[in-house]
């Protein structure tokens, strides 16, 4: 297996990259196909010394039901930093442990197949409004899965405001 070793400082730059949208259909198993220039992509941090280093292939994924209806996945190593902010919050805040027990609520961990395939519960299904195609979009450290009406809709809503949320946040 073949590691390349990366410093945290050049993480970002090294292991980002999901980027594009690709239209893909989810097959009546509810099976749905990560594209391949993603699963290039694909690469886990392994301990190799005192540098870390990424090694792939990565068999499995996080899934995660959006406040959006949209579906989000990530790598192990990128919901592990997830993870651990997490797990930094409180139980015994109500606010914090609310949040936890949410976001673990809408978990769930799929396994990748030799086809580069993963299964979407129905839960998962119905709570993106899935029944066919799919819109499945790169967003650098994750990748969103959108019922492709849900999207337009999105994007219609929310067509005049990228100006003033650049402004915002660049």
């Amino acid at each position: 297996m073949i590691h390349i070793c990366i410093t945290e400082a050049n993480r970002v730059a090294k292991m980002a990259g999901f980027i594009g949208k690709e239209i893909h259909a989810v097959d009546e198993k509810g099976r749905l196909m990560i594209p391949v220039r993603f699963r290039r992509k694909f690469g886990r941090p392994v301990e190799d010394g005192s540098a870390e280093c990424v090694a792939g292939p990565v068999e499995e994924l996080y899934i995660m039901k959006a406040p959006d209806r949209s579906i989000e996945l990530y790598e192990p190593f990128v919901w592990s930093g997830i993870r651990k902010t997490i797990s930094a919050l409180s139980d015994f805040n109500p606010e914090e442990r609310l949040l936890k027990t949410l976001m673990y609520e809408s978990l769930e961990i799929v396994t990748l197949d030799r086809q580069g395939r993963i299964a979407l519960s129905r839960e998962f299904l119905d709570h993106a409004g899935i029944s066919g195609d799919v819109v499945i979009i790169g967003a650098d450290t994750k990748m969103t899965v959108w019922d492709p009406k849900q999207l337009s809709t999105v994007l219609q809503e929310s067509s005049g405001r990228m100006a003033s949320l650049a402004g915002r946040y660049f």
